[in-house]
């Protein structure tokens, strides 16, 4: 989960308030993903000349860099805006420093197990039993709303779980995009990505539906982005469903994983 921490060093002698909105801004596009001025001025009630002047001084401290936003889809006319994203050094300003800890024990989880492939499973295995008790408190958000509304109750579940996380449609209308602005574990999921397979894998049951990943944190994308095709309402609803009828029959009201 993200930690209560600046966003990094600040110019000596810089007043207060401007080290707390530097932070404002730093943690805006952490919650959010790679951001214009533009966005970040209405987010944060600021001109775009204020957001200007802070997003300079936080590429030079090395926590934001700018980048080309990126575009799915069909193109239009005119050079894409410029966006804002956090760097290595602006994410370590808000972790935890777990990661070496984490990659230690994943690391000697696979050389126990023998290497090689073996390991690898061996990691896959502790991934998916990580994600299985988290999985079931968001399936037990998801159940409590419609279809249509389970990926945005995904996103709030993933949220309060420190993933930053918001859903919304997919630029080409074929679908949703779950969007996580932040992961607690990307520097460990560099390393291990069985961590993001089974986080895939657990959206899809959960969802009813096979789900695609666009970009991930830990591949150095700015926002870990899901597809969940539109299809997902029908086939989540006949699983919904389904699951009441057999709730009703055991009275138990819980679901397989």
């Amino acid at each position: 989960m993200a930690a209560q921490a600046t966003a990094g060093p600040t110019a000596s002698g810089a007043p207060d308030e401007q080290h707390g909105t530097r932070n404002k801004v730093a943690r805006s596009i952490l919650d959010h993903g790679p951001s214009t001025a533009a966005e970040l001025a209405l987010r944060l009630e600021l001109t775009q000349a204020a957001v200007r002047r802070h997003l300079d001084a936080l590429a030079a401290e090395g926590v934001v860099e700018p980048r080309e936003k990126r575009v799915y889809g069909s193109r239009g006319r005119g050079r894409p805006a410029k966006v804002f994203a956090l760097t290595d050094c602006g994410r370590d300003a808000f972790d935890q420093a777990y990661d070496q800890l984490a990659a230690d024990a994943l690391r000697w989880i696979a050389q126990t197990a023998g290497g090689g492939e073996v390991g690898e499973a061996a990691v896959a295995a502790f991934a998916r039993a990580r994600i299985a008790a988290q999985a079931e408190k968001y399936r037990a958000a998801l159940e409590s709303v419609p279809p249509e509304e389970r990926a945005r109750a995904l996103a709030e579940a993933l949220t309060e779980d420190g993933y930053a996380a918001t859903a919304r449609s997919a630029p080409s209308s074929a679908g949703e995009q779950l969007c996580q602005h932040h992961c607690p574990v990307a520097h460990t999921a560099e390393q291990f990505p069985q961590l993001c397979e089974a986080e895939t894998e657990v959206f899809s049951r959960l969802l009813g539906t096979h789900v695609q990943r666009l970009a991930t944190i830990a591949h150095g994308d700015g926002v870990c982005t899901t597809f969940i095709p539109q299809a997902h309402q029908k086939t989540t609803s006949k699983t919904s469903e389904a699951t009441k009828a057999t709730a009703s029959v055991n009275e138990a009201g819980r679901n397989p994983a």
